[in-house]
């Protein structure tokens, strides 16, 4: 089933580090629009349902409502609920008995705690990968998808404490995002997609903001310019990770990959996405360079190592890690209990066997380094974000 909303779900998408934090932040000053912090619900829950059973069974149907409702990155989003009761709410309120119904009462319920704002919207980076799910579920959602100079989204990366290791693996990323938007770029009409440039936002933000709320059919609001002063972006900008939410918007992180990546990997990045990055709109400044089978299986090796080593670094991202494997965890459970088979597993549900389903279903770190240092799992932490 879907459904259908007279306010129009507001989803935006784009790889890591190209601006979908900023874009949310903005978004979610408009006085119509509610936008709670990252989600990856649909990556983390919307490929696996058939490991919940039946859902028109109460039990199956109330262990995903309580796996989602518990499973945000930042408890509750904020919103101020009594954990006992939370979950009887929220399927009180569900328009069906599904994943969307589930997904869809959250979002209603932030929207009212935000000041009975009328519609809400949804960022999760790799929602790029799930358009088609997400239009199954709200056939008239509309898309924003941004889209930022690879080299800077990598460079970017790089510092994070969640990304890639190496520029070989970032760059892998980002041309994966690219290639998983561009069937719906030439699907979906003027009326459900908008792109928008990072580097065109920073520097002229009223008018890309402008632009936006016109494609929303919404009033444009210079609150939304103000978003550094909520509280979602003090708290992002006191992170590392996250800085540039803490001010005004700026064009001081165009370029940057300039200074943040050597020649070397410039070059890396030109042989593993170069096609993509002009596609995208941007030149290349740098030559290609070959790069043998043997380097590429050594970057990916030491990108896995690394991440699973630094899982409980500083600002590292054990908490939320150790969530998603407890939800694979449950899963196996599940299967061993009888709840579903192997049978039962839809086929060419993605990302379900693809290389890199670990990364597209949210993980930071990929079991298999995980489980060979011994990381040990955490469930709290001081941070939320």
């Amino acid at each position: 089933m879907a459904i259908v909303l007279k306010e129009k779900p507001i989803i935006m998408i784009g790889a890591e580090r190209s601006g979908t934090t900023l874009v949310m932040a903005m978004l979610g000053c408009h006085p119509r629009i509610a936008v709670p912090e990252v989600v990856w619900y649909y990556s983390r829950f919307r490929p696996y349902l058939h490991t919940y059973g039946d859902l028109n069974k109460d039990a199956n149907f109330r262990t995903l409502a309580e796996e989602m409702v518990f499973g945000l990155k930042t408890p509750f989003w904020g919103m101020k609920v009594n954990p006992r009761t939370i979950v009887d709410e929220i399927i009180s309120e569900v328009k069906e008995r599904s994943f969307a119904g589930i997904y869809c009462a959250m979002h209603e319920r932030f929207a009212r705690e935000a000041g009975n704002k009328p519609r809400w919207g949804e960022k999760t980076p790799y929602n790029l990968f799930f358009v088609k799910e997400i239009l199954e579920d709200f056939p008239n959602a509309q898309f924003i998808f941004i889209t930022r100079d690879g080299r800077d989204a990598s460079a970017d990366y790089l510092e994070s404490a969640f990304g890639p290791t190496n520029i070989f693996c970032a760059a892998q990323v980002w041309k994966m995002c690219q290639n998983a938007v561009k069937p719906w770029r030439e699907k979906l009409g003027s009326s459900q997609w908008m792109d928008v440039k990072y580097e065109t936002l920073v520097k002229e933000p009223e008018k890309i903001l402008k632009q936006a709320c016109d494609f929303l059919g919404e009033k444009y609001d210079p609150a939304m310019l103000e978003f550094y002063k909520t509280d979602l972006a003090k708290a992002r900008g006191a992170t590392k990770d996250h800085k540039p939410l803490g001010h005004a918007t700026s064009d001081k992180y165009i370029g940057i990959y300039k200074d943040l990546l050597s020649l070397r990997e410039q070059r890396i990045f030109t042989t593993v996405a170069g096609k993509e990055l002009v596609e995208a709109g941007y030149e290349l400044d740098v030559q290609p360079i070959e790069i043998s089978r043997e380097e590429e299986e050594l970057f990916m090796e030491l990108d896995g190592r690394i991440r699973a080593a630094t899982m409980d670094a500083p600002e590292g991202h054990i908490v939320y890690e150790s969530y998603n494997d407890w939800l694979v965890d449950q899963r196996e459970d599940r299967k061993r209990k009888g709840v579903w088979k192997d049978s039962d597993v839809p086929k060419d549900q993605f990302p379900i066997g693809h290389p890199h389903e670990e990364l597209i279903m949210g993980q930071r770190a990929w079991r298999r380094w995980k489980e060979y240092l011994c990381v040990k799992r955490r469930y709290a932490g001081k941070a939320a974000l």
